[in-house]
């Protein structure tokens, strides 16, 4: 019995909690790639990225309404992009980057497996040129 227990948190528990962690990160990333997948959104991010605004400061460029662009930063907040502080009546905006760098990384990896496949194919490329002359 004691054997089985141990077996079980050594190696169940351990898959779980993995399994677990690359839920999260899965959900947080589809959360991420959803916000930034609308174009007002990505403009609204990079204006944050310059300088943190208000919500009419954001709003500002876009022929919406206030309410519209409420509902775009709270997609945004929804994928922990953006952090909103209330004084008063003023809502101020500014951008997270931890959220961002999780899924530059998710970008980066992908970019270094595709740079290998073409470096690969390059050489394949080579060779077969090589064999024709």
């Amino acid at each position: 019995m004691l054997l089985y227990l141990t077996t079980w948190l050594n190696v169940y528990q351990k898959s779980v909690i993995l399994n677990y962690m690359i839920n999260q990160n899965e959900e947080s990333l589809n959360e991420i790639f959803h916000a930034l997948a609308n174009d007002t959104r990505r403009d609204m991010v990079r204006m944050m990225a310059m300088e943190e605004r208000t919500v009419s400061e954001l709003a500002e460029p876009f022929d919406m309404s206030l309410a519209a662009i409420s509902k775009h930063l709270k997609v945004l907040e929804r994928a922990n992009l953006v952090e909103r502080v209330i004084n008063g009546r003023t809502h101020i905006c500014r951008l997270k980057t931890e959220s961002l760098s999780q899924a530059t990384e998710w970008l980066n990896f992908y970019e270094k497996f595709w740079s290998k496949r073409f470096d690969l194919l390059e050489s394949e490329l080579m060779k077969a040129k090589r064999k024709e002359h």
